[in-house]
Parts: structure tokens; C-alpha cells; sequence
């Protein structure tokens, strides 16, 4: 197969991309409001798959195949349980109720924002601590995609890692630059479309060339824990760090490991994120209408259902198809790329590699989009210069996102980071910092500003006590930090909440409004 007529098709489609980025940049930069948040235009197809592309990222279709690939279907089908819940949860319970409250509190187009107007504060305490948040995990959230750029690359073109990774961030820090946060999610739906429309084809001819489904199983059955839902696979690495092969080139594994209940609902727990995903949540405000939620909540839902199950099974069928071929669990994050190569038409191939660089493009662009308003809009306007300009607002953001894609591109020159581990971490962060205190603001009137800086604070610190600390410990304590730190927060709001002052009348007013929101 021609790397070239890859290339090829690569580069229509981001020429594209690039297109759709300068036909909204003249709306894009009339202010602020239309670049951080597309004017609260967008129709109910645009807002599902915009927030599912820019949330799945590259991790679904190399992170999530190469753990089925790795470790057998238990680890990657909980996780894929857990995030669809999450999904259709979050946009039952959560979209009308921020859209709304999200203009009564005073317009707010960020999180920080509507975090800091929802309890009135006048030092933006609040405000600058969500954003200081947000600037760190969209910063490692950044760094993984562009890890997933540079594997992408390097494997397409036989060149340097180092090289194509700074190329693919280069591309998406130009694109982010011109069109702001219409042209990221109208591109996103697009992207959204192409990531489906491969992840469905890379599976059917995955399953044609394995012989079909029954022989997959009769191959993989052999291996202890690979196809259970309550145990996991346990390949046997030597001291080079790579899986050990027979001679006979049959990948060598251990017994299966024990995958009880504490673990499943550890991994469940990866539904809990998406109380907190910024780029899920701004969605949610910047959806037209509340009327339109219920057709969103549907197409989001049936776009996760068919993604995430598809990404789950390319793995298993890649396991049976080249047994041997990904040593690491890093390198098994390429199973995607190889099941492509090695089965699709040219065209196809290369549509494939382009829904890689579809998701990576779709996910990066939102995280520092969203990284650099918080500094930009809340820190720097909110609480250090109140007089900036909007022109000036919108040159501090272009600056922070050189500076974020600059340390996120840093984190990104370990050649070795395994995708799904990095983004697990951000998306604990993000879960445990602003998932509860989300939940509290909308929907429990005695939530106090005092309550929202201890949940804040007690989530997002406790994801990095459990994951360096505790979790290292194992048995017990080896569950995923987002459950015990999501809990913990949740504990900090109601404690410090009911020992704090209680709400002044005009936020229960406010409160009031936003559960009776229509338009």
C-alpha cells in the first residue's frame, strides 16, 4: 500500500479542516464571545458530535483498541460501559440545566466563569482556582494528543517520532489560531462522521479477514482471561520490556488476573468524568436551544454506543489476527493503524489514518481553546487586568495557547507514553476537580461558595495523592483515583457547605430561575 496516495488522501482532508477554519474566522473574531463560544449557535447535531469527537480524542481509536489488544475485552468493555452511561446521563441530567443557568449567571461563556457568577463572588476565588485547573489537565490532555499525532506519523512514514509530533501539533496550534470555537465544532461534527464511518470499517473487515466471529473466538478462548467479563489477561514480559513470544511466534501469557467487583466499579467510575469535561460542558451552553437537548442526548448516545463498542472489538480481533505483532503495551496503541493498513483499500487506509488525525485534531483544538480562554478570560481579564479589551482578551489567549502547546509538545517527547494512562489521569483530574461541584451548583440550592473552593480543591488534589501515592500501594487502594476523589469532593461540598453561611436570598433566586428556564 502507497504511503503516498495515504498522504494524499490525508491532505485533502486537511486542507479541508483548514478551510472550514477560515470560513468562520471573520465571525470567529467579531468578539470574544462568538470565539470562545460560537455565540451560542449550535444546532442539536452540531452540539452531540462536536462534544463527542472533541471528548473522545485519538484514545478511541489507539488507546482504547491497544488495552483491548494488550489485556483482553474485561479492562476496555467496563470502561466503554462506564463512559456511554456517562454520556447519556450527563446530557439527561445536565445539559437543559446548565444551558440555562449558565445565562442566568450573568452569560457566562467558561466554566471558571460560570463556576465564579453561580456564588457571586467579588475576589474571583473561584474563578482563578477552576481555571489554574484547567490550564494543568488540558495541558497533559494536549500532550497525549499530540503523542497520538506523532505514533500516527512515524508509523505511516517510517521518520522520526520527535519530528512528526511537532509537525502535528504545529498543524493543529494554526488551526485553533484562525477559527475559534465555531469552526472547532463544526469541523468536529465532520471529524465525528469520519471516526464512526472507520471505526465501523476497520471492525467489519477486521472480522471478514479473522474468518468471522466464531473463528476470533474459537483463537482467543486459548488465552487465559482474554475474553472474560470477570477476569483479565496477564501477558508475560521479560526483561527487555516486551511480551515473550514461543517459538512457535505465539504471544506467551500468564494466568488470568482477578477482575472482582471493586475493579469493575473503579472502571465504571470513568462515567463520572463527564460531569467535569469542560469541552462536553461548554456544548451544553453553547446548544441553541433547550428544546433541541433531547435530539442531541439521542444522537450523542447512538454515536458512543457504535463508536466505543467498535474500538473495544478492533482490539480483540486484532489480538486474533496478528497475535504477535505489538510487544508493548505503548505499541499495541497501533493495532488500529496496522488492522487499517493491512485490510482497507488504499482510499479507505487513508480515510482511516485521516480519523485519527480527525479525532486528535478535534480534541486538541478544544483543550487548548479551553485551556487558554481560563487564563486569558478569567485569570487575566477577571482578576488582573478588569479593563482589558476584547481584542486584548483574545491576543492573551493566542499567547497562553503557544504556551500550553509548548509544554504539552515538552511532556510529549517520551516516545514510550501509552495514551490511554495519560488521558486516564486528565480525565480523573477534570472528573474529581468539577463533576461534583457541577452537580451541586445545579441542582442542590444550599451549595456555598466556601463549599465549592473545598470540593474544587479536595477532588483535584486528591487525584494526584491517590494516583502517586496511594494507588501505588495496590490491592485495595489499586482502584482508579476519579472514584475516590470524586467521592472525597463530593463530602468537602456537603460538609463545608452545611457549615458555611447559607446562600443569600438572590441566589436562591437565581437558583429558582434556572430550574424553571425556558426559551
Amino acid at each position: 500500500m502507497s504511503s503516498i496516495q495515504i498522504l494524499i488522501v490525508m491532505a485533502v482532508y486537511m486542507v479541508v479542516v483548514i478551510g472550514i477554519g477560515l470560513f468562520f474566522a471573520r465571525r470567529a473574531n467579531e468578539n470574544s464571545d462568538n470565539y470562545f463560544l460560537g455565540g451560542r449557535s449550535l444546532g442539536p447535531w452540531i452540539a452531540a458530535m462536536s462534544a463527542e469527537a472533541s471528548d473522545m480524542s485519538g484514545w478511541l481509536l489507539m488507546g482504547l483498541p491497544g488495552v483491548a489488544y494488550f489485556y483482553g475485552f474485561s479492562d476496555a468493555i467496563w470502561t466503554a460501559i462506564g463512559l456511554l452511561a456517562g454520556t447519556y446521563i450527563n446530557w439527561l441530567i445536565v445539559a437543559k440545566r446548565l444551558h440555562a443557568y449558565s445565562i442566568i449567571a450573568n452569560d457566562a461563556i467558561t466554566i471558571p466563569e460560570f463556576f465564579s457568577n453561580r456564588f457571586h463572588e467579588k475576589k474571583k476565588i473561584i474563578m482563578t482556582i477552576a481555571a489554574l485547573f484547567i490550564m494543568v489537565f488540558f495541558t497533559i490532555y494536549a500532550s497525549s494528543c499530540f503523542v497520538t499525532v506523532g505514533k500516527l506519523f512515524s508509523t505511516l512514514f517510517d521518520l522520526p517520532y520527535h519530528y512528526m509530533m511537532i509537525a502535528g501539533a504545529v498543524f493543529v496550534i494554526v488551526y485553533t489560531f484562525l477559527g475559534g470555537f465555531l469552526a472547532e465544532s463544526t469541523s468536529d461534527f465532520m471529524q465525528a462522521l469520519v471516526m464512526i464511518v472507520v471505526l465501523v470499517a476497520v471492525l467489519i473487515t477486521g472480522v471478514l479477514s479473522a474468518g468471522g466471529v466464531g473463528a476470533v473466538y474459537d483463537n482467543l478462548q486459548q488465552i487465559p482471561g482474554f475474553l472474560e467479563f470477570f477476569g483479565i489477561a496477564s501477558p508475560t514480559i521479560g526483561a527487555d520490556g516486551l511480551q515473550q513470544v514461543s517459538q512457535a511466534g505465539s504471544p506467551l501469557f500468564g494466568e488470568a488476573g482477578a477482575y472482582g467487583f471493586l475493579t469493575i466499579l473503579s472502571t465504571l467510575s470513568w462515567g463520572l468524568g463527564y460531569f467535569g469535561m469542560p469541552q462536553v460542558l461548554l456544548r451544553f451552553m453553547a446548544i441553541r436551544s433547550n428544546v433541541e437537548i433531547k435530539k442531541s442526548r439521542r444522537i450523542a448516545t447512538v454515536w458512543c454506543a457504535i463508536s466505543l463498542f467498535a474500538a473495544v472489538f478492533i482490539g480483540i480481533i486484532g489480538r486474533a489476527i496478528y497475535p504477535a505483532e505489538h510487544l508493548t503495551s505503548a505499541d499495541s496503541e497501533k493495532i488500529f493503524i496496522t488492522m487499517a493498513m493491512g485490510h482497507l483499500p488504499t482510499v479507505l487506509a487513508g480515510l482511516a489514518m485521516a480519523g485519527i488525525l480527525a479525532a486528535t485534531i478535534s480534541s486538541s483544538d478544544s483543550y487548548l481553546l479551553i485551556a487558554s480562554s481560563a487564563v486569558s478570560k478569567n485569570i487575566y481579564h477577571g482578576v488582573l487586568k478588569k479593563n482589558a479589551t476584547d481584542k486584548q482578551v483574545m491576543n492573551m489567549s493566542r499567547l497562553v495557547l503557544l504556551a500550553i502547546s509548548l509544554i504539552g509538545i515538552l511532556i510529549a517527547l517520551d516516545e514510550s507514553s501509552v495514551i490511554f494512562k495519560v488521558v486516564s489521569f486528565a480525565w480523573a483530574g477534570f472528573g474529581a476537580t468539577f463533576g461534583p461541584l457541577m452537580i451541586f451548583s445545579l441542582f442542590w440550592k444550599r451549595t456555598t461558595k466556601e463549599g465549592a473552593i473545598a470540593g474544587m480543591l479536595a477532588g483535584g488534589g486528591m487525584v494526584f495523592v491517590w494516583k502517586l501515592l496511594i494507588r501505588p500501594l495496590g490491592g485495595i487502594f489499586g482502584i482508579y483515583e476519579l472514584l475516590p476523589a470524586f467521592v472525597l469532593s463530593c463530602i468537602a461540598i456537603v460538609t463545608v457547605s452545611l457549615l458555611s453561611k447559607e446562600p443569600e436570598a438572590l441566589l436562591l433566586s437565581e437558583f429558582k430561575q434556572a430550574k424553571a428556564y425556558r426559551d
